[in-house]
């Protein structure tokens, strides 16, 4: 079973629809006021192309990693994924993940109230009650044993970075590193960037400081083995 799965069956949809929306390689499972499938797979298609059109032109931001100087005519969700990679001191891609569940997010947020959009363990959320978000970290002890508590009515982004299972690059050995931030984007990057820096138990405290000292980030957890870090505003739920 993916790891996309698992995490997957630990999401309770309380008053929201379900609903998985595909396109390409972009597989967001969306939960919402109502079934809003078909302007989700509009909005997937529409910035999945203006990002693979900027690639096009613009390769070194697809390989790059280290941060990217993009200008300021660059497309919306290009610029947001060059901010979020500049502010965590790594490359725009890694950013991408959570900028479209951003992006997505948003865009259906003009259509319903409450809307949270999941995007290979990124989240992005702005919903009008409490919800909590489970920490899945692998072979950890502690994995899928706490969540962390998200209140309502602001946007959130809440995104996962991880050394030892799953697809994405990663140069540190941490289970998981969540980032919760102001935006999906941003958590994305700095998720990333704090689990490049974890080898071992010791590293744990000084990523999380280094994560919460960047502007946006609300809190952020880090766990290796049957060892966690905690800092910033982070409720954690027992699940």
């Amino acid at each position: 079973m993916s790891s996309r799965s698992i995490y997957r069956k630990t999401v309770e949809s309380g008053n929201l629809v379900p609903f998985t929306v595909v396109s390409g390689q972009t597989n967001l499972l969306i939960l919402a006021t109502r079934d809003l499938r078909r302007d989700a797979l509009t909005s997937i298609s529409h910035h999945r192309r203006v990002i693979e059109s900027y690639l096009k032109l613009q390769p070194r931001f697809g390989t790059s990693l280290q941060p990217v100087e993009v200008p300021a005519d660059a497309p919306d969700i290009v610029r947001v994924m060059a901010q979020a990679g500049r502010a965590a001191g790594i490359g725009p891609m890694s950013a991408v993940a959570g900028a479209v569940a951003e992006a997505v997010g948003r865009d259906l947020h003009e259509r319903c109230e409450e809307v949270i959009v999941e995007n290979g363990g990124d989240v992005f959320m702005h919903t009008l009650s409490s919800r909590t978000v489970a920490i899945y970290a692998g072979a950890s002890p502690l994995s899928g044993r706490l969540g962390i508590g998200i209140e309502s009515g602001q946007p959130a982004g809440v995104c996962t970075s991880t050394g030892t299972f799953g697809h994405s690059l990663s140069f540190g050995r941490a289970d998981a590193c969540t980032v919760v931030a102001k935006s999906a984007a941003l958590a994305d990057s700095v998720a990333t960037a704090s689990c490049n820096r974890i080898r071992t138990a010791d590293d744990l405290g000084p990523a999380v400081d280094a994560a919460t000292s960047i502007a946006g980030v609300l809190g952020a957890v880090a766990v290796l083995a049957d060892r966690m870090a905690v800092r910033g505003a982070i409720r954690l739920v027992t699940l």
